[in-house]
């Protein structure tokens, strides 16, 4: 009687585990599907990534390779290449070495327009906020108004953001241009203060502290026109005229 008790509950495990097999496999087979189409998009999606990070490297360095040589033009079609066939960072380099080429042409107007394009095309804060900061650069020369200069700047000068000495700087260098010196001052003097501010920006930044106090401030458009007109590919290091002007700037504050 045993064993019929033992072969029943058996084959009652059985057609329970059949049941069980015929509710839950398509489930369970549904999701390894949906995982394994996940993990074969996601490799897709990588390696049309790493292609396309390819084809515009090759087409950015045939570009810095025409610069080089003098060849304006073919490093103008090497870079449209390079945004077309590259991915977001290659896109936005391609559209600032565009830009620079533009402002060696006198095209300033194509070349904001150039650095602002550079900033949308990649989710790169550094590439983003160097764009920026370049076309705000250019703007100060270029009959643009206070406003708008300061709509591209003072995002950059929230913590934590990569270009946020810089950025200060030329806020300051676009409140002095608009005779805005309170404001400028007050730009200047946190520069001065700040913790991961460049020696050279804080030297610029005491000097124009040093020169508004005086009551002299007006002898700084020639840094605004400095820094207005090619802006560096990287955060600035002070050219020596600049140096020459922040230091002759203390030095004359000292003597009053």
């Amino acid at each position: 009687m045993t064993d019929v008790f033992e072969q029943v509950e058996e084959e009652i495990r059985s057609e329970r585990l059949k049941r069980l097999a015929r509710n839950w496999l398509p489930i369970v087979g549904g999701i390894l599907l949906v995982a394994l189409i996940g993990a074969l998009a996601w490799w897709g999606w990588q390696s049309f990534q790493t292609s396309r990070a390819h084809a515009g490297s090759v087409a950015y360095q045939r570009g810095v390779e025409a610069l080089q040589a003098g060849d304006s033009a073919g490093a103008e079609t090497a870079f449209v290449e390079a945004g077309e066939k590259g991915n977001g960072a290659y896109k936005a380099m391609a559209l600032q070495q565009r830009a620079g080429i533009a402002v060696a042409a006198n095209r300033v107007p194509d070349a904001i327009n150039l650095f602002d394009e550079a900033a949308k095309a990649s989710g790169d804060p550094i590439l983003h906020d160097t764009a920026v900061y370049k076309s705000a650069l250019l703007m100060l020369d270029s009959g643009a108004t206070l406003e708008a200069i300061e709509a591209k700047l003072e995002p950059l000068t929230e913590e934590g953001r990569p270009m946020l000495p810089f950025a200060r700087e030329a806020l300051g260098m676009a409140r002095l241009q608009f005779n805005k010196p309170a404001e400028a001052r007050e730009a200047f003097v946190l520069l001065t203060l700040g913790q991961d501010v460049p020696d050279s920006v804080r030297q610029r930044a005491q000097a124009a502290v040093s020169m508004i106090d005086a009551g002299i401030a007006p002898g700084l458009s020639a840094i605004v026109a400095a820094q207005s007109v090619n802006p560096p590919a990287a955060p600035p290091a002070p050219s020596p005229e600049q140096l020459a002007l922040a230091q002759a700037a203390q030095a004359q504050a000292a003597q009053q």
